[in-house]
């Protein structure tokens, strides 16, 4: 198996993720341009060795997202958005949390993660020609980052930049 070596590491990943996952992900990493098949097995090994470590289900919606593979993204997204909200003690649910007027999505990483998440799912939708799902999260984004900490005022440029295409 082909590896990184410290050198050539690509992705800093968050400094709490466990060494092994790390390592793996790194690889993961070097090899995703070159053996697709062994860097998605790579990505799919570190999420298994550690389902709590959130980075690895960025890792892998990215990679996916990147090959095209939307359907493949939109699911680790959808998982990374269950795991992080299971991890931060709140509804994985978007529609539900923005009902929740108690919920501080800048409290923690792990809520900010959520959000991250939650706009990459906007822009899987975007790519996928379902404009309503995107807009939907989009408009709900807003209210769940009003400071737009992670961006999603870029999709909605992007979305909005289509719609003018269209008509």
């Amino acid at each position: 198996m082909e590896r990184a070596t410290n050198f050539e590491e690509r992705v800093l990943f968050s400094p709490n993720v466990p060494t092994a996952v790390n390592e793996l992900l790194q690889n993961a990493v070097a090899l995703s341009h070159t053996n697709k098949p062994e860097a998605e097995k790579l990505f799919q090994q570190a999420k298994l060795l550690d389902t709590s470590c959130l980075q690895t289900y960025f890792a892998l919606y990215k990679f996916y997202f990147y090959q095209g593979l939307l359907r493949e993204a939109e699911i680790e997204v959808l998982a990374a958005l269950q795991e992080s909200a299971k991890q931060g003690n709140f509804s994985s649910d978007y529609q539900r949390l923005v009902l929740q007027s108690d919920v501080d999505m800048y409290a923690s990483d792990v809520m900010l993660f959520y959000l991250y998440s939650l706009k990459a799912l906007a822009f899987i939708k975007l790519r996928q020609e379902k404009e309503a799902e995107a807009r939907i999260i989009l408009s709900l984004m807003q209210k769940l980052d009003p400071e737009d900490r992670v961006g999603a005022s870029v999709i909605q440029s992007l979305a909005d930049a289509i719609a003018e295409d269209v008509s």
